[in-house]
């Protein structure tokens, strides 16, 4: 049996994410002798841009000195806090804070959004992965038309209290594989007694954690924060995560 199908083995019921990480890392370490799970090509492809959010930084640092607002597109209250406040390069340009978006950018053809976070207190340029971010809405909409055919939600077994695995079988469906942006490592997708599909980031904040040696937070602490301060990325589609004895527990965000 190969990594990954040993992986996924184990992310099946309830989610054994101490043994996910080991095997994780096992994984990453190998990679330079086996070389076929994670291609140099998609490892390339799926670096940060770091030149590019140290400029954009910079330029709506100076817009927001020079104008007390923040160069952001408008959105509802309803979309979530990692997809929220896309920046607008079209104000950038327009006053010549920035001479040109970045190619990595989804408006110069790139596969990442440029938003920004913790925008009323110490605003800061993150990137939404928007690969990830359609493929939990092509499994979003999978389990949607299972829904309106069967009337019941595609689940299978409880992965956290609230949440299940998909069961892609029930709904005669391919599984879609969901790369993570943190780790480089298999994502899955879970659901909802609602139906609503989320990237689990449970194993990439467990390696974190292992990583940090942190044993508690408080109760009211969104483990997401972890992840968005120590990389360049969101968490995006994602729920909210708990400390809880000892592991990362999905709640609703």
């Amino acid at each position: 049996m190969n990594t990954v199908s040993s992986i996924e083995l184990l992310l099946r019921g309830k989610p054994l994410l101490r043994a996910v990480s080991v095997m994780l890392t096992i994984a990453l370490v190998a990679l330079p002798l086996g070389g076929c799970m994670y291609p140099k090509q998609n490892l390339k492809q799926n670096a940060a841009p770091k030149e590019a959010i140290r400029n954009v930084q910079g330029a709506i640092d100076q817009y927001f000195e020079e104008t007390q607002l923040l160069p952001i597109k408008n959105s509802s209250q309803d979309v979530p806090r990692y997809e929220k406040y896309l920046i607008d390069f079209d104000k950038l340009l327009a006053k010549g804070y920035m001479s040109a978006v970045p190619v990595a950018a989804f408006e110069g053809g790139g596969h990442y959004y440029f938003l920004v976070i913790d925008e009323d207190t110490d605003p800061r340029v993150k990137l939404m992965d928007i690969v990830t971010a359609q493929k939990i809405n092509d499994i979003q909409n999978l389990v949607n038309g299972y829904m309106q055919e069967s009337g019941t939600v595609p689940k299978g077994n409880a992965v956290y209290p609230g949440f299940y695995e998909i069961d892609y079988q029930l709904m005669d469906k391919k599984a879609v594989t969901v790369t993570s942006v943190f780790s480089g490592g298999t994502q899955r997708a879970i659901v909802d007694e609602d139906g609503t599909v989320f990237a689990d980031y449970g194993v990439d904040l467990m390696q974190l954690l292992e990583r940090g040696g942190e044993s508690s937070y408080e109760e009211n602490i969104d483990l997401r924060t972890l992840l968005v301060d120590s990389s360049d990325y969101v968490p995006v589609k994602s729920p909210a995560y708990k400390l809880i004895d000892g592991e990362p527990v999905a709640v609703q965000p």
